[in-house]
């Protein structure tokens, strides 16, 4: 496992998100994106997405609450043995729950890389 602060840590999603096209970044709306160290107990997740997805807003979601992002840092750390491998971790976690915004489902990220 390696040992990484949390700032450090939140430095790598920082630069995981700036590493997203511009093109798609602009259309990130409404979303806020946090680090915590853990998930809560019982749950397996590197990170997740908690919202309505960009393809599912209708006319009703004005005044809606900002959806969630969360990348959780201990679960990252305990699987990389290298900082290389932290900051790849990091950018495909990233990438896949801004993803799952823009409704995009598990299975075609799986196909992409990003599983």
């Amino acid at each position: 496992m390696i040992e990484m602060s949390r700032k450090d840590f939140e430095s790598l999603v920082a630069l995981a998100l700036d590493t997203i096209p511009k093109e798609l970044a602009d259309l990130v709306d409404n979303v806020v994106i946090e680090v915590h160290d853990w998930p809560p107990p019982g749950q397996h997740l590197l990170g997740i997405y908690k919202g309505i997805p960009l393809t599912s807003r209708g006319q009703y979601y004005a005044g809606a609450l900002p959806d969630q992002i969360i990348i959780y840092r201990m679960p990252i750390l305990r699987i990389c043995w290298t900082p290389k491998q932290v900051v790849d971790q990091v950018r495909i976690t990233v990438v896949h729950e801004v993803a799952h915004h823009f409704g995009i489902d598990d299975d075609r990220l799986e196909e992409l890389g990003y599983g």
